[in-house]
């Protein structure tokens, strides 16, 4: 059963804040959260299934063949889910940690309430002994007050959202979550690894045109939410590249004509010229040791890493000291 949901934080002053502080910036930024409305998540979710997303694929691999050794590592009774998203993944350690007939509660955090409500119902309908609590917040908000048992708890941050911070929010989030747990405490990450620049930008830029859709989407959030109803998103156009300096893959909207958008909530005049570009996200890619080394670095005691039978991505388990 569902047995609590924390009431939604307002989005809407976040997004104003966001929109305030990095649209108006040089170049002009907005953070990856914003894609994750109801519809980019559904988008997102599609993405997942395309022949050249080769990151959910790999993760899945990897947790259907690690989940019942994590779960007895573990032995956790609360698993909290940081941008859960439809859960698809967690289902496997689900079966993992509830396996021997066990009671678990499941945390799922997230910033759309409706994705949450569906992903909670169906987990719920699937896995009778699990508890449900969905809380409808950001990842960037502080983490006190985790619910579950000392000790006894796991959380997992999965694919590789870590990887849309830059180093400095990479760190912040770290200090975080370190704070947000006891000693004892697991937390799961998972991360995509460096490889070919061509397979990584074709994961970002697919055939089907589906991840063009969902960077698009975030101008419809923008319309919607800011009262901006002259800006529509055939306005852009999807561009996806590999920054090898920083060893990421950059999301950004190519203005095809110039753009004068009149935000109504912030009563603000938004201007781009034909050809500028709005960075809407990075997907840092990592390697191995360097990530063991960080979130030693904040805290954490990794004990085991996996990757997927190509060494495409990574889990990486750590526990906190």
């Amino acid at each position: 059963m569902i047995v609590d949901t924390a009431p939604a934080t307002s989005t809407r002053e976040r997004l104003i804040s966001d929109a305030r502080n990095g649209l108006w910036a040089s170049p002009p930024t907005l953070p990856a959260r914003w894609f994750y409305d109801e519809t980019g998540s559904q988008l997102f979710d599609q993405i997942t299934r395309l022949p050249e997303y080769y990151p959910g694929r790999a993760e899945t691999e990897i947790l259907a063949a690690t989940s019942a050794e994590i779960a007895r590592r573990v032995d956790a009774t609360t698993l909290i889910e940081l941008g859960s998203g439809t859960s698809t993944k967690t289902r496997l350690l689900l079966s993992a940690l509830t396996a021997p007939g066990r009671a678990i509660h499941f945390v799922p955090v997230d910033v759309s309430a409706e994705t949450l409500a569906t992903a909670a119902h169906a987990i719920t309908r699937d896995f009778p002994s699990v508890s449900v609590a969905p809380i409808v917040a950001d990842f960037a908000d502080p983490l006190d007050d985790l619910p579950g048992e000392p000790g006894r708890r796991l959380l997992i941050f999965l694919g590789s959202t870590i990887g849309n911070f830059d180093v400095h929010e990479r760190s912040a989030f770290l200090d975080r979550v370190r704070h947000a747990l006891s000693t004892g405490d697991h937390f799961l990450l998972g991360a995509d690894l460096v490889k070919d620049p061509a397979r990584l930008v074709a994961a970002y830029d697919d055939a089907a045109g589906v991840t063009a859709e969902f960077n698009r989407n975030v101008i419809d959030v923008l319309r919607r939410e800011l009262d901006a109803d002259d800006l529509l998103p055939g306005q852009f156009e999807h561009v996806a590249r590999w920054n090898a300096r920083e060893a990421r893959i950059e999301m950004r909207l190519r203005a095809r004509q110039p753009i004068r958008a009149y935000f109504g909530a912030l009563d603000k005049v938004w201007t781009l010229d034909a050809g500028e570009e709005l960075l809407t996200e990075i997907s840092v890619k990592f390697r191995i040791p360097d990530l063991r080394a960080e979130l030693g670095q904040h805290g954490f005691l990794p004990s085991h890493s996996w990757t997927d039978s190509s060494g495409d991505f990574s889990l990486t388990l750590s526990v906190a000291e």
